[in-house]
């Protein structure tokens, strides 16, 4: 599992996962995707879409940290 930090929040993924974190990292400003983080944080998980229809699952781990998975 790889781990990087995005707009200061630790991410954990696969590299399956990749193009979610392009999405998170590049094509959103920090208020934008603060709004997944936040909501995942809140609510333990946020589901979102990228600009490509990949369907991403971003939940929060009782450390801190979030995993993100890529969904079917």
């Amino acid at each position: 599992m790889k781990e990087v930090f995005i707009h200061g929040f630790k991410i954990k993924y696969e590299e399956s996962e990749q193009a979610g974190v392009n999405y998170l990292l590049n094509d959103l400003d920090v208020n934008e995707s603060r709004v997944f983080f936040d909501q995942a944080r809140d609510k333990k998980y946020v589901e979102f879409e990228d600009d490509k229809e990949g369907q991403y699952t971003l939940s929060y781990n009782r450390e801190g940290s979030y995993t993100l998975i890529r969904r079917s």
